[in-house]
């Protein structure tokens, strides 16, 4: 695997003449090099999200920029950055992506400099429209699903039947996306698509259980129906 090229140093230290101390972390989570985004970096980023007098713009239009990159590494990094951050970061975070008219714009995105290139490609292109449904859901919501409570007083368990309706379709819709990342056990082999296909996985197990919750308020309130048409 190769390390951080000669690229990725100017871009990191053009942001520490500057004073980005942010944007910095950025390129150093989202370099060339063949391996997930690093903890440290990451864990940076979050906490920056923390922050009061942290530029989220900024960070999330650096995210962007090197989402941009012809290198299918560097993309594909700064997608696991971005989704890291809409999961772990503080939700003024994900507030933001889901403000812009686009976030993503990657369905035609390939990487001809070799086999891996085209690969990846593939799951880059698939990534990016779920975390564009991802935004989407949450724009139109104002909540991430992944987020809310779950359980007997969770939001979808307590939510109103018409807006349980509206917001059942768009939880189809993130999951919908999220299932046509479509990556196979064999696919696997390679430390980048893994810590993509983690948070895949997490983000599975949060968005069935709301919509089982979901489910089950909308069997309830027909159920109730019934019962206030029989004695009524």
């Amino acid at each position: 695997m190769s390390g951080q090229t000669l690229t990725d140093r100017i871009a990191a230290a053009q942001y520490t003449l500057t004073g980005s101390e942010v944007c910095r972390a950025v390129c150093k989570a989202t370099t060339h090099e063949q391996t997930p985004p690093k903890k440290k970096h990451l864990e940076y980023l979050i906490q920056a999200t923390q922050e009061t007098n942290v530029n989220v713009p900024q960070m999330a239009d650096t995210l962007m920029e090197r989402a941009g990159n012809a290198s299918w590494v560097v993309v594909f990094k700064a997608l696991i950055a971005t989704h890291h951050l809409m999961v772990h970061g503080n939700e003024k975070f994900l507030q933001f992506l889901a403000s812009r008219n686009t976030l993503f714009n990657l369905s035609n995105f390939l990487d001809k400099t070799g086999s891996h290139g085209y690969d990846m490609s593939t799951f880059i292109r698939r990534y990016s429209r779920y975390l564009n449904e991802k935004a989407f859901a949450y724009r139109q919501m104002s909540f991430d699903f992944g987020r809310v409570k779950k359980g007997a007083d969770g939001v979808m368990r307590t939510m109103p039947v018409e807006k349980l309706l509206r917001g059942m379709n768009i939880l189809q819709g993130q999951i919908d996306a999220l299932l046509d990342f479509d990556v196979q056990s064999k696919d696997l082999n390679h430390c980048v698509l893994n810590a993509c296909f983690l948070l895949l996985f997490k983000d599975l197990i949060k968005l069935y259980a709301c919509y089982n919750d979901g489910v089950i308020n909308l069997l309830a309130t027909r159920i109730l129906s019934r019962v206030i048409i029989c004695y009524s």
